[in-house]
């Protein structure tokens, strides 16, 4: 399974790296770079990485916000909004805590 798919959830329990609530912006850049080119354990997926930059660039990255830009530009339409959506479950979920 692919991040954006999972019930948030300890990155224990699914062996792959998660986005966490302690995450900064850089840490989630790191992880969406992760997801972007299929290294550290990670499915190559462009869905996750758009989702994960998202989370990203709302806690302040500007290379997040870059890299999601240039990530959209290759995925469709419908990709986006499944990433989007993902983000947002994931804040829901409060695993990711947005700065005020």
């Amino acid at each position: 399974m692919i991040a954006q798919e999972m019930a948030p959830t300890t990155n224990e329990e699914q062996g792959l790296p998660l986005p966490t609530a302690d995450m900064s912006g850089d840490d989630l850049f790191r992880l969406g770079m992760m997801y972007s080119s299929g290294q550290g354990g990670c499915p190559m997926d462009r869905v996750s990485a758009h989702m994960i930059f998202n989370l990203a660039a709302m806690k302040g990255s500007v290379e997040a916000r870059v890299y999601r830009r240039e990530m959209s530009a290759e995925m469709e339409q419908d990709e986006i909004c499944e990433a989007q959506k993902a983000a947002r479950r994931w804040i829901d979920a409060g695993v990711v805590k947005l700065a005020a």
